[in-house]
């Protein structure tokens, strides 16, 4: 009889996994807090949030109690035409954590969907009141999801290159440095000046894929001022930042602008179950409000606003806005922030940066900073073998954890990474 593994290397496709050459994967029996276990006994720290999704650690009691509770009243029903309780409640409670500008939820499945609709969205805006925009701007470097829409608004690199001939044409500004802040600006400037850009979307503050590379919110307000000034509709991409990744609620809290469209998934059901939103300010309703059928929004998903996940995704809330997990936020940002101090100097790395929940260090390899740097099956392997998951993007080496995170979790986890960087630097002296 075949083991579990053999199933899967048999029948399973996994994502980013090539098909002859890559390790086997490991099996996961069952996971709680941060630690995943897995078949043979393994007890591994989750130091990413299995992709950045579980901010409240792995079957948090609360979110567990939620979606039993809920799939013994109503599992699921079309919600074109239906409405349900756990879906009101979840939009009354991020309408209430998010600037007053916001006024509509439209639900989805993922974060792909959820970029993807609110292109839609910016796109029919200009449609609906018989205006010609058909430019969208995007920042150098950027990932916004593996859909075609998304895929077009993202960086042209590897990951889309078989797909570049069916992608639509869109502007890039390079990404924002204390350096070239001003350049950026004004590229911005000579785009929006033209009158026929309808949107600029953009991951405020993070962009996570490329290397949780960080830019100012200063830089950013300014984007957005621009934005304003020449009648662009902005989106802001929280699919990463939202719900406390950068130390607030979401990462547009640090800016005195505001987008007119947002996209949020990952952390939204705590990592339990695929949800995806996009938010929609009254500018935006307003284009769609009217009884003619053709200015309707034509876009829905089997699953939309499923209850069940809804339920999930409200426990989650109830969660971050928790006087503890608040608390928590702060200290691990906190603890980031001195770890980050402790190793910016040392030899092997380039550079560590730091905000919020957030920890990256770009490491010194001698070629150049890239997802497809060498080193990042070393760092993945490294660490694996000490019971800690951390899966790099390239020669960065990045700390995500879940907020029910400890001290002492946390401190092993530095401990690790030092030990690391120290035998980096050995072998750099040839010792």
């Amino acid at each position: 009889m075949k083991t579990w593994e053999e199933k899967d290397k048999e029948w399973i496709w996994h994502p980013f996994t090539a098909l002859e050459g890559a390790p086997a994967p490991l099996f996961i029996e069952s996971a709680e807090g941060v630690y995943l276990h897995t078949s043979d006994g393994r007890k591994i720290m989750d130091a990413v949030s299995s992709w950045w999704v579980n901010i409240h650690g792995h079957c948090h009691p609360e979110i567990v109690k939620a979606i039993a509770h809920q799939a013994q009243k109503l599992e699921h029903v079309i919600f074109a035409g239906f409405t349900h309780e756990p879906a009101i409640t979840l939009a009354e409670n991020l309408l209430r954590l998010l600037p007053p500008n916001f006024s509509k939820i439209f639900f989805s499945d993922n974060g792909s969907t959820a970029v993807e609709i609110a292109i839609k969205l910016s796109i029919q805006f200009w449609k609906n009141q018989g205006i010609k925009k058909n430019k969208i701007i995007a920042i150098q470097g950027s990932y916004h999801g593996d859909t075609f829409g998304a895929m077009s608004v993202g960086d042209r690199n590897t990951f889309t290159k078989v797909f570049s001939d069916y992608l639509f044409e869109v502007e890039f500004i390079d990404f924002p440095t204390p350096e070239n802040e001003k350049d950026v600006l004004h590229q911005f400037e000579e785009q929006v000046s033209s009158g026929t850009v309808a949107a600029f979307i953009f991951e405020p503050l993070v962009q996570a894929v490329a290397g949780m590379k960080m830019y100012s919110p200063e830089c950013l307000n300014q984007l957005l001022i621009l934005s304003r000034q020449n009648n662009v509709i902005t989106i802001a991409d929280e699919v990463f930042t939202g719900f406390g990744r950068t130390g607030k609620t979401f990462a547009i809290d640090h800016l005195q602008q505001r987008p007119d469209l947002m996209a949020l998934s990952k952390g939204i059901t705590g990592g339990s179950l695929p949800l995806g939103v996009t938010v929609c300010s009254q500018k935006i309703v307003e284009a769609f409000t009217s009884s003619e059928a053709i200015k309707t929004f034509f876009h829905g998903h089997s699953f939309t606003a499923n209850p069940i996940t809804c339920a999930a995704a409200n426990a989650s809330i109830r969660l971050l806005l928790n006087k503890d997990c608040q608390d928590s936020i702060q200290r691990i940002h906190t603890h980031h922030q001195k770890f980050t101090d402790s190793i910016k100097n040392r030899p092997s790395v380039k550079e560590a940066r730091c905000l919020g929940t957030i920890v990256a260090i770009e490491l010194n390899t001698g070629s150049h900073t890239s997802y497809f740097n060498t080193i990042r099956s070393k760092i993945y392997s490294y660490f694996l073998d000490r019971q800690i998951l951390l899966r790099p993007l390239g020669n960065i080496l990045y700390f995500l954890p879940p907020y029910v995170i400890t001290q002492e979790q946390m401190n092993e986890v530095y401990q690790a990474i030092r030990a690391f960087l120290n035998e980096l630097e050995r072998q750099d002296d040839g010792v």
